[in-house]
């Protein structure tokens, strides 16, 4: 229950409306693991015309989150928003990794699977110090064969993701990388739905540019000031 609270409060700062879906038409995505950024991310993409399937362990806590997702969204299981999406969003603490690629990974097989896990030792244990050592996009890869991997959205605060949606001006940036190009335009394209700017920073071997620890982790800017941090 606490976790369904900490969402009302999240999700209330949300903006109520979202630009014209920058995807060719609306997209089944399915999310796993519907907490801060999972579901911020997930609300954003439901209120810009797409149908999303929130699922954590616990679905009878996410009612709020539904309900500010509004009447297209599902809630379930992580095996059922696997299943359902056509692209899965996977945002869960980085050393429930193995797992979710081991139980999910035959209905994930081909499909494009955006993660946002930050390996932290601190919580994860030792192989958060392995993953940060190969980077995370490597790492990840390992846990997730024969899907369409792209990082994206883990170096964003989920208080950003809130309050900077849609912003006026310039929009805020997010970094993202990735090898599959079907799976890169999509990710750009959810990106700009969700009220950011895409920045391609390269390949799955550069998305270490911007695990946690990197100089890059976190920063706050425009597309530019992105790229222009990351030498592109």
């Amino acid at each position: 229950m606490i976790v369904s609270a900490m969402m009302a409060v999240v999700i209330g700062l949300l903006p109520l409306t979202a630009s014209a879906v920058e995807t060719e038409k609306p997209l089944k995505i399915g999310i796993i693991g519907a907490g801060l950024i999972g579901g911020s991310v997930g609300v954003l993409w439901a209120k810009a015309g797409h149908e999303v399937f929130f699922s954590s362990r616990h679905p009878e806590e996410l009612g709020d989150l539904l309900k500010q997702a509004g009447p297209s969204a599902k809630v379930g299981t992580p095996a059922e928003a696997a299943l359902f999406g056509d692209v899965v969003f996977v945002a869960v603490p980085y050393h429930a990794m193995p797992k979710v690629g081991k139980d999910l990974l035959p209905l994930l097989n081909d499909k494009i699977v955006i993660d946002c896990g930050n390996p932290y030792p601190s919580r994860d244990g030792e192989m958060a110090v392995e993953a940060l050592k190969k980077g995370t996009g490597i790492a990840s890869a390992e846990f997730f064969p024969g899907v369409r991997l792209v990082r994206a959205y883990n170096s964003i605060s989920y208080k950003s993701i809130t309050t900077q949606a849609h912003r006026e001006g310039q929009l805020m940036a997010i970094p993202m990388a990735g090898d599959d190009q079907k799976a890169v335009d999509v990710t750009m394209a959810l990106i700009k739905d969700s009220g950011f700017d895409p920045v391609f920073v390269g390949p799955l071997s550069r998305a270490r540019e911007f695990d946690n620890r990197s100089a890059m982790y976190g920063r706050q800017g425009t597309a530019q000031e992105l790229k222009d941090g990351f030498g592109l």
